[in-house]
């Protein structure tokens, strides 16, 4: 049984979330879970009972996944050799047949299950599904001295969005289910393309006008120059850190996706610390956050 000051602290804590939940009722929060929070078993159960609180409160959850140390575990129990490009997985029509076996099977329906399990109700489903992720093959360009014109280098099935269909997520969430995204695309011919999934998070977002996209990191968020976080950025403050190198490295491609989000009429982008229990809703409902917030525009 709580304590009466226990019992006090909880309903404060509730009181303090009401103008958060009423704010995003209704609203379509877009999450890319990855890292730390999908591997470590406390983690992975928080993050599961905070989306379905979201979803319990009103709000209209969307989880993407990725899956990368997982189809590496897989590849070298297989034997078969892992190639990275400009930190993009090389990816061979045998080494596509793994990544539809990790991201498609065992880590969509890891995830379903979890969110199962903490009462909400959950389908997975790939971007092959309905077709509603079309992907094109996307190559990678270099430049060096000795050549005149660029390097175009093919990764494989490594894929670009080029439209997603929104009637199958939007048809899940009409009906109170929360749609777990693995992010595989299709081509014109059939074909499967495994596509990076904070891209798929980004360009979801973006096609739903959702409220946020949150991106789930191992990292604190964005650094400045001190290496304290900074947070409540609109897009002109993010080109500047850029252009001064304090966005750098890892974090580039990340930011890149955020802003390509709230320039695209999402109203805020997170990248938030996904080693922190309950990140997610640290992030919603209070005012302090555990990551950096981009915002489509200053409040």
């Amino acid at each position: 049984m709580l304590s009466l000051s226990r019992a006090t602290e909880v309903a404060q804590v509730l009181t303090e979330a009401l103008p958060y939940i009423q704010r995003f009722a209704g609203r379509t929060i877009v999450v890319k879970y990855g890292g730390n929070a999908m591997t470590d078993e406390i983690l992975k159960e928080g993050f599961a009972r905070d989306i379905v609180l979201m979803q319990l409160v009103g709000m209209r959850p969307i989880v993407v996944h990725g899956g990368g140390p997982q189809i590496g575990d897989l590849l070298a129990r297989l034997n078969i050799e892992s190639k990275f490009i400009d930190g993009m997985r090389v990816t061979t029509e045998e080494t596509m047949d793994v990544v539809e076996m990790v991201l498609g099977g065992l880590v969509n329906k890891d995830i379903v299950s979890l969110l199962n399990q903490a009462g909400g109700r959950a389908m997975g489903v790939t971007g092959k599904d309905g077709q509603f992720i079309r992907a094109s093959r996307m190559t990678i360009s270099r430049k060096s001295p000795e050549l005149a014109v660029p390097e175009i280098i093919d990764i494989g099935h490594v894929g670009q969005v080029e439209s997603i269909d929104t009637r199958i997520i939007t048809m899940l969430t009409d009906n109170h289910v929360i749609p777990v995204v693995a992010p595989i695309g299709v081509g014109s011919k059939g074909e499967s393309y495994n596509i990076n999934a904070d891209l798929v998070a980004g360009k979801l977002a973006e096609v739903l006008k959702a409220e946020k996209l949150m991106l789930l990191t191992n990292t604190t968020g964005v650094l400045d120059q001190q290496g304290q976080v900074v947070t409540g950025l609109v897009a002109e403050e993010v080109h500047a850190l850029i252009a001064d190198g304090t966005i750098s490295g890892g974090m580039l491609p990340k930011v890149n996706c955020a802003l390509s989000a709230v320039n695209s009429g999402v109203n805020s982008a997170h990248i938030i610390d996904g080693r922190v229990p309950h990140s997610v809703l640290l992030e919603i409902f209070t005012d302090q956050g555990v990551g950096t917030q981009i915002l489509r525009k200053r409040h």
